[in-house]
């Protein structure tokens, strides 16, 4: 009961059993039958008749109360803690005016000299003092020798994030890849998942469960697709390769995963035009100089969403696509120009459940393709064959980008088979409760192969690094710790075609997640190079992740600049970020040359073998670094007592997000400048006392955690772009500071001279902005209601 006030009349009989020791309460009746206790209360009676007639009386009062207490062990404590209150003057004087008969009956002061008081103090001095001693021993024992059986994170320090994280080994990394990797060969992913779910609940990870989903998946078809050149009728396979029987058997599979899944099928003969990157300014270019309807576009991947293009070129009124990476924006040591890839044009989700999950009795609708054009993804080396250029870089190592001349004629004829068809997507769920916030979860996300998809490895990567994480987490939870929030591991399935599993799984919950999840920590393709670490991390989070960078940095010899962005990301995360609004962090490493290069390159599935990233890890060093750096952000957001998220830093996100020559942004800076304000005001007044312990309300800090957790959603838009994020805080690229929604409402105004879209998309980031600055004034609106009630 420390710390509640007590109603006023049971403070006034408190204090009243303070001074006068002699009446005592029902409570403690018991004591009464004493015989020691009567016959002190006898002596105490004629002491009193005696003492009345001397000065002084307060004080022989005080010494009774203090004898009786040392004479009753049992009941020492409370009456001890009594006291305090009845020793102030301001106390005493209270009941002395409640108490007029007491005032008009006890108005005598004490005697100047007596003894048997003297020696009644001096026994309880001595007394205080052994048990004050005999206490401190005891308590120094018992903390010494029995230890928590679940520590929380008032105790758990760098130190023990250390302790944790230290049992991760590259070696252990290793061996659970190359185990992966050899049930690569299933039919379907049930083995992959069972796997999954058996070791992760040998490890001790509590309550992992499989999540099925009845989805609609794009597959290929019975035979490969081609394109061929009507001028001289010569079949090409996507990769470049004549259309033979023999090529088929070589490259068999490597043939039919090379499509566009939810593209229309069937056959188209038209002329094609090289559109480039499929930007507005291509299009604007290309309609002033021919008809496009019905038209094959030949589509470099690259630079924007791949969506959004194709959205551009269907309503120009294409009706192909030959997809392709030019090899100039590859790295040069990347000789990917005979590899074929797979793409998937579904935004996310299972096609047939459109914005709800897909559980038994869900409406299904007819929806085997995504969009009217027949697009097929071909080898750079098959486009050098219908543009007849030889090669793409001179002698001098100069690259030349591909491009058919605009006064060459090429008709080609392209034909599509995919099937479409209802399979199982499987999840793999498994939890780690927390302690003290078993409500509030930190998900940790990666994914598993999924046999009716592209057959590259990165999932084995991504599933390795989860599971050595589980493994050193779950060591120390044997040993009696927990964090203190609910930490979630999930292995997606269905990722290839578009997150599916993902999807299904947060639409079915959303409710909850809405309400509960944190932070959302993405595992989706940490390897994808070996020379340089690129974080990305929504606003509130960038300041954490530079800190791990700087620690990871500072037990290397070799330390690179941190860098961190809030940039679209390719994976699984997607619907966290999009339409739940979730802080996300997302650890990988990437080559610099990629990183310079245009993006949105990671749209294309390339089919990978193992040996490819054991080439570009051979001892798994990067594997453990990512495994480390991943481990200690989810550690400290699932321990932490005040979530690590800066709110001034999403407010100063928003204000670079402005700058440049945007015509209309006046009204959006000067609003971005109120909701700075507001930002620093919550960050100044009520983060940073709430991380000092001493100043720390539990209520308090409830109600902080639950302000930052929300603060990215009044970021969410309703009507993007195709292949754009909702959330508006993530920018297309490294390249680009400013709102996406806005870039492509000019590029959109360019395409067809109207401000319309421009006004549209100025509304919503208006409505954004002025729905966080009202979302931090309501959160310091409610801290203050609280103080005045408490006050």
């Amino acid at each position: 009961m420390q710390g509640v006030p007590l109603p006023v009349g049971i403070c006034k009989k408190m204090a009243y059993q303070k001074v006068n020791a002699d009446q005592r309460a029902p409570g403690h009746s018991q004591y009464l039958d004493n015989d020691d206790l009567q016959a002190t209360a006898l002596d105490l009676e004629w002491d009193m008749e005696k003492e009345l007639e001397e000065p002084g009386f307060d004080q022989f009062q005080l010494d009774s109360a203090e004898n009786q207490n040392l004479e009753n062990p049992e009941t020492a404590d409370l009456n001890l803690d009594s006291i305090q209150p009845a020793t102030s003057p301001k106390g005493r004087f209270q009941r002395l005016q409640e108490e007029s008969d007491y005032v008009t009956r006890y108005t005598r002061s004490a005697p100047k000299s007596n003894p048997c008081n003297f020696c009644r103090l001096l026994k309880i001095l001595c007394t205080a003092t052994i048990l004050f001693i005999l206490g401190i021993l005891i308590g120094y024992y018992a903390h010494k020798n029995c230890p928590s059986n679940a520590t929380t994170s008032g105790t758990l320090d760098l130190h023990l994030y250390q302790e944790i994280l230290k049992t991760i080994q590259a070696e252990d990394i290793k061996k659970s890849f190359r185990n992966l990797v050899q049930l690569y060969k299933s039919e379907d992913d049930t083995e992959i998942s069972k796997k999954i779910k058996s070791h992760w609940t040998s490890l001790g990870l509590e309550d992992v469960q499989f999540v099925n989903y009845s989805v609609l998946l794009n597959l290929p078809g019975p035979s490969a697709s081609s394109v061929s050149l009507s001028s001289s009728g010569q079949c090409f396979h996507p990769n470049g390769q004549p259309c033979s029987e023999e090529a088929r058997k070589h490259s068999s599979q490597d043939l039919l995963y090379s499509y566009a899944a939810y593209s229309a099928k069937g056959t188209l003969e038209a002329e094609v035009i090289d559109v480039s990157y499929g930007n507005a300014d291509d299009l604007k270019r290309i309609q002033k100089m021919k008809n496009t309807t019905n038209k094959i576009a030949l589509l470099k991947l690259g630079k924007l969403p791949l969506l959004y293009k194709l959205s551009l070129l269907e309503k120009a009124g294409f009706g192909g696509v030959l997809l392709y990476i030019d090899p100039c924006d590859l790295p040069k040591t990347a000789n990917l120009s005979y590899d074929t890839f797979m793409v998937s044009l579904n935004p996310g989700g299972d096609p047939s459940t459109p914005g709800y999950p897909s559980v038994d009795g869900s409406f299904r609708q007819n929806r085997s393709n995504l969009t009217s054009l027949l697009v097929q993804p071909i080898s750079a080396s098959l486009v050098a064959k219908l543009i007849s250029s030889p090669n793409s870089r001179t002698k001098n190592s100069v690259c030349s980008p591909l491009e058919l001349p605009n006064n060459d004629q090429r008709i080609v004829s392209m034909q599509i088979q995919t099937v479409t068809k209802f399979k199982t997507v499987t999840n793999v769920v498994g939890y780690l409760k927390g302690l003290t916030s078993p409500d509030r979860y930190i998900i940790v996300g990666s994914r598993h192969h999924t046999a009716y998809s592209y057959y590259g490895q990165e999932w084995a990567s991504s599933t390795a690094i989860i599971t050595a994480f589980i493994r050193a987490l779950m060591l120390r939870v044997k040993r009696g710790w927990r964090p203190d929030r609910t930490i979630v591991f999930c292995s997606w399935g269905g990722t290839a075609f578009g997150n599916i599993g993902s999807y299904e799984w947060g639409e079915d919950f959303r409710k909850v997640l809405q309400r509960n999840v944190v932070a959302y920590i993405s595992l989706h393709s940490p390897i994808r190079g070996n020379s340089s670490l690129y974080s990305v991390a929504s606003p509130s989070l960038q300041q954490l992740v530079v800190e791990k960078n700087n620690f990871n940095c500072s037990r290397r010899a070799k330390c690179q600049e941190t860098n961190v962005s809030s940039v679209q990301i390719e994976g699984d995360a997607d619907y966290f970020i999009n339409h739940l609004g979730i802080p996300t962090v997302q650890f990988a490493y990437e080559d610099i040359t990629a990183l310079e290069g245009p993006s949105f390159l990671s749209e294309a599935l390339f089919l990978k073998r193992a040996t490819k990233i054991e080439e570009m890890d051979p001892f798994f060093h990067l594997h453990e670094t990512i495994t480390k750096l991943s481990g200690e952000v989810i550690l400290q957001i699932a321990n932490e007592p005040v979530l690590p998220f800066n709110a001034l830093d999403i407010a100063i996100e928003v204000q670079n997000s402005l700058k440049g020559d945007q015509p209309y942004t006046h009204q959006l800076l000067a609003l971005a400048s109120r909701l700075r304000e507001s930002a620093e005001l919550f960050q100044s007044d009520e983060m940073r006392p709430a991380n000092d312990p001493k100043e720390r309300i539990p209520i308090r800090v409830r109600m902080l955690n639950d302000i930052l957790q929300d603060m990215e959603k009044s970021f969410l838009v309703e009507q993007v772009p195709p292949g754009f994020y909702r959330n508006i805080l993530y920018h297309l690229d490294g390249k680009t500071s400013q709102f996406s929604i806005l870039l492509e409402a000019w590029e959109h105004c360019k395409l067809l001279a109207s401000n319309e879209t421009i006004q549209e998309a100025l509304s919503e980031v208006l409505n954004s902005i002025n729905s966080a600055q009202v979302y931090f004034k309501a959160g310091l609106d409610v801290f203050d209601s609280v103080l005045v009630g408490k006050n």
